[in-house]
Protein backbone atom coordinates (compact mmCIF):
# COMPACT_ATOMS: atom_id res chain seq x y z
CA UNK A 1 0.00 0.00 0.00
CA UNK A 2 1.41 3.35 -0.98
CA UNK A 3 0.57 6.73 0.42
CA UNK A 4 0.38 9.78 -1.80
CA UNK A 5 0.96 13.13 -0.17
CA UNK A 6 -0.75 15.96 -1.92
CA UNK A 7 0.87 19.30 -2.71
CA UNK A 8 -1.17 21.14 -0.04
CA UNK A 9 -0.28 18.58 2.63
CA UNK A 10 3.40 18.81 1.70
CA UNK A 11 3.32 22.62 1.85
CA UNK A 12 1.58 22.47 5.23
CA UNK A 13 4.29 20.15 6.58
CA UNK A 14 7.24 22.13 5.18
CA UNK A 15 7.73 24.47 8.18
CA UNK A 16 7.66 21.55 10.62
CA UNK A 17 10.16 19.61 8.49
CA UNK A 18 12.53 22.57 8.34
CA UNK A 19 12.34 23.12 12.11
CA UNK A 20 12.98 19.44 12.81
CA UNK A 21 16.48 19.49 11.24
CA UNK A 22 18.85 18.43 14.06
CA UNK A 23 21.38 21.29 13.80
CA UNK A 24 18.76 23.99 13.50
CA UNK A 25 16.67 22.70 16.39
CA UNK A 26 19.75 22.36 18.60
CA UNK A 27 20.89 25.93 17.94
CA UNK A 28 17.37 27.28 18.32
CA UNK A 29 16.95 25.66 21.72
CA UNK A 30 20.30 26.89 23.04
CA UNK A 31 20.43 29.37 25.90
CA UNK A 32 22.52 32.50 25.39
CA UNK A 33 25.43 32.84 27.82
CA UNK A 34 27.76 35.84 27.82
CA UNK A 35 31.33 35.76 29.10
CA UNK A 36 30.55 38.26 31.85
CA UNK A 37 27.84 35.85 33.10
CA UNK A 38 30.19 32.87 33.54
CA UNK A 39 32.07 33.93 36.68
CA UNK A 40 31.60 35.98 39.80
CA UNK A 41 34.56 37.75 41.37
CA UNK A 42 37.05 40.15 39.87
CA UNK A 43 40.44 38.43 40.01
CA UNK A 44 41.59 35.29 38.24
CA UNK A 45 42.41 33.47 41.48
CA UNK A 46 39.12 34.42 43.17
CA UNK A 47 36.76 33.63 40.29
CA UNK A 48 33.85 31.29 40.94
CA UNK A 49 31.26 30.01 38.52
CA UNK A 50 28.04 32.00 38.51
CA UNK A 51 24.66 30.50 39.36
CA UNK A 52 23.62 30.97 35.73
CA UNK A 53 26.64 29.03 34.43
CA UNK A 54 26.03 26.25 36.96
CA UNK A 55 22.37 26.06 35.94
CA UNK A 56 23.31 25.63 32.28
CA UNK A 57 25.71 22.70 32.77
CA UNK A 58 24.72 19.85 30.47
CA UNK A 59 22.58 22.13 28.31
CA UNK A 60 23.23 23.53 24.85
CA UNK A 61 24.35 27.17 25.03
CA UNK A 62 25.47 29.87 22.61
CA UNK A 63 28.44 32.09 23.46
CA UNK A 64 29.83 34.89 21.31
CA UNK A 65 33.57 35.43 21.25
CA UNK A 66 36.79 35.18 19.27
CA UNK A 67 38.89 32.17 18.34
CA UNK A 68 42.36 32.43 19.87
CA UNK A 69 45.37 31.34 17.83
CA UNK A 70 45.67 27.56 18.24
CA UNK A 71 47.89 26.01 20.87
CA UNK A 72 48.83 23.31 18.36
CA UNK A 73 47.78 23.11 14.74
CA UNK A 74 46.62 19.51 15.22
CA UNK A 75 44.67 20.18 18.45
CA UNK A 76 41.12 18.87 18.55
CA UNK A 77 39.91 22.00 20.34
CA UNK A 78 40.24 25.74 20.25
CA UNK A 79 40.00 28.48 22.84
CA UNK A 80 37.23 31.06 22.74
CA UNK A 81 37.97 34.46 24.27
CA UNK A 82 35.71 37.44 24.92
CA UNK A 83 38.05 39.81 23.09
CA UNK A 84 40.46 39.19 20.22
CA UNK A 85 43.92 38.05 21.30
CA UNK A 86 46.92 38.37 19.02
CA UNK A 87 49.00 35.56 20.50
CA UNK A 88 48.29 32.17 21.90
CA UNK A 89 47.05 32.92 25.45
CA UNK A 90 49.30 30.14 26.78
CA UNK A 91 52.38 31.83 25.35
CA UNK A 92 51.75 35.12 27.18
CA UNK A 93 52.73 36.13 30.68
CA UNK A 94 50.19 35.89 33.47
CA UNK A 95 49.70 39.68 33.16
CA UNK A 96 48.25 39.13 29.67
CA UNK A 97 46.21 36.06 30.58
CA UNK A 98 42.56 36.61 29.68
CA UNK A 99 40.30 35.86 32.64
CA UNK A 100 37.47 34.99 30.32
CA UNK A 101 38.22 32.12 28.04
CA UNK A 102 36.53 28.87 27.26
CA UNK A 103 37.75 25.63 25.69
CA UNK A 104 35.69 24.47 22.72
CA UNK A 105 35.62 20.93 21.36
CA UNK A 106 33.96 21.03 17.92
CA UNK A 107 31.62 18.16 17.10
CA UNK A 108 33.59 17.60 13.91
CA UNK A 109 36.80 18.95 12.45
CA UNK A 110 36.73 22.72 12.35
CA UNK A 111 38.66 25.21 10.31
CA UNK A 112 40.20 28.07 12.19
CA UNK A 113 38.99 31.57 11.50
CA UNK A 114 40.91 34.82 11.83
CA UNK A 115 41.15 35.86 15.48
CA UNK A 116 39.57 39.28 14.80
CA UNK A 117 36.29 37.85 13.47
CA UNK A 118 33.54 37.36 16.08
CA UNK A 119 31.91 33.95 16.14
CA UNK A 120 28.84 32.43 17.80
CA UNK A 121 29.65 29.02 19.26
CA UNK A 122 26.89 26.56 20.16
CA UNK A 123 27.71 23.53 22.27
CA UNK A 124 26.99 21.60 25.44
CA UNK A 125 28.36 23.31 28.54
CA UNK A 126 30.57 21.10 30.73
CA UNK A 127 32.03 22.19 34.05
CA UNK A 128 34.71 20.55 36.19
CA UNK A 129 38.36 19.57 35.86
CA UNK A 130 39.30 17.96 32.56
CA UNK A 131 42.70 17.23 31.01
CA UNK A 132 42.81 16.80 27.25
CA UNK A 133 44.34 13.34 26.67
CA UNK A 134 46.31 14.39 23.57
CA UNK A 135 47.71 17.77 24.64
CA UNK A 136 47.45 17.51 28.45
CA UNK A 137 45.74 20.93 28.37
CA UNK A 138 43.71 21.47 31.54
CA UNK A 139 40.31 23.16 31.60
CA UNK A 140 37.55 23.79 34.12
CA UNK A 141 34.84 24.84 31.66
CA UNK A 142 34.20 23.59 28.14
CA UNK A 143 31.77 23.49 25.24
CA UNK A 144 31.57 20.05 23.66
CA UNK A 145 29.86 18.81 20.49
CA UNK A 146 30.19 22.41 19.38
CA UNK A 147 29.65 24.20 16.10
CA UNK A 148 30.31 27.82 15.28
CA UNK A 149 29.52 30.42 12.68
CA UNK A 150 31.48 33.52 11.81
CA UNK A 151 29.54 36.77 12.19
CA UNK A 152 31.36 38.66 9.40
Amino acid sequence: MSTVIGRRALLALAPALLLSRPGRAAAGDAARLRFEEIYTGDRVLSLEFSDKAKALVGRRVVIRGYMAPPLKAEASFFVLTSTPVGLCPYCNSDADWPADLLVVYPGREAEFVKNSIPIDVTGILEMGPHRDPATRFFSRLRLTDAAFRALE
